[in-house]
């Protein structure tokens, strides 16, 4: 399959270089929030803190799904980056709970954080966010690194808001834009993130990949040459851009060596129009004894 998008090792390159940079923001924006007193860069802190780990998972499943297969693994790592992607949601999951429960303390209890501290670090994150999600946005059909990328599309967004929130507090001196920011950033992620779960919660319970149609394809197979119907059909995903499909296809009694063309005939169309690449195609030229039970209606 003709794949548009960065090479193994561009990947490795980008996600270790993201990794170390968003540590080192990490480290400045917790710093610069204990010593301004703003809940805001705090959570920004955690934001990335979340980040720094999904970008770690990310490489290491950049770095499995490069593996071949093996005897035990017959397809591969594929899924290595869909459960990096799954691990990722759940991070921000729980760093989206914290965010909120501190906002709503914060709200109760107001604290006037340093503004100037906010600016210079927001500043900082905006170069470094922009910088990684415009090397990773070359390759988001790939779910794993799509969660990075909205990781730090999030990120970016999320510390314009807090240059926003420092300017807002600097002009009307009222503290509560903090916590309010950080209720905002708590939004943001949930709403990035929801589409990344969808997709890898929809892997991992081996659905059909949502853009192809299990019964579109039964149509199609069975309108090829050769073919009198199609049943038993399955359609699943074994990454975000690997997908596999077995079926029964009833034929006429034809000899093997008759019946190879036929067989083309439905991996070329599997391959070129669904990019599906692993087929598992069974021949049968009388009733299957489980179509009662497996055939698409």
């Amino acid at each position: 399959m003709h794949k548009h998008g960065l090479s193994p090792e561009r990947e490795d390159r980008i996600l270790r270089w993201a990794a170390g940079a968003t540590l080192a923001y990490v480290v400045l924006a917790f710093s610069a929030g204990l010593i301004g007193h703003s809940l805001a860069l705090i959570s920004e802190a955690g934001h990335n803190l979340a980040d720094f780990l999904a970008i770690a998972m990310s490489w290491l499943a950049v770095f499995l799904q490069a593996k071949p297969p093996t005897t035990s693994k017959t397809f591969g790592y594929h899924r290595a980056g869909v459960l990096a992607a799954f691990l990722n949601v759940l991070l921000l999951a729980a760093l989206t709970l914290g965010i909120v429960i501190s906002a709503i303390e914060r709200f109760g209890h107001p604290e006037t954080p340093a503004t100037a501290a906010m600016l210079v670090v927001g500043g900082i994150g905006v170069l470094m966010n922009v910088g990684i999600a415009l090397a990773l946005h070359h390759d988001r059909s790939d779910v794993n690194i799509r969660a990075a990328f909205l990781h730090m599309v999030g990120d970016a967004v999320s510390t314009a808001l807090l240059i926003l929130a420092a300017l807002a507090i600097q002009w009307t001196g009222r503290s509560w834009f903090d916590p309010l920011l950080s209720l905002v950033i708590a939004g943001f992620i949930v709403w990035s993130s929801w589409d990344v779960w969808r997709e890898t919660v929809n892997i991992l319970l081996e659905g059909t990949p949502r853009h192809i149609a299990a019964e579109q394809v039964s149509d199609a197979i069975s309108r090829l040459p050769g073919i009198y119907s199609v049943h038993d059909l399955h359609l699943w995903s074994l990454g975000s851009n690997a997908h596999a499909l077995s079926c029964h296809i009833a034929i006429a009694d034809l000899p093997l060596s008759e019946s190879r063309p036929i067989l083309e005939s439905v991996q070329r169309l599997l391959a070129e129009r669904y990019q599906i690449h692993h087929a598992t195609i069974q021949f049968e030229n009388e009733l299957c004894v489980t179509c009662d039970g497996c055939h698409i209606r």
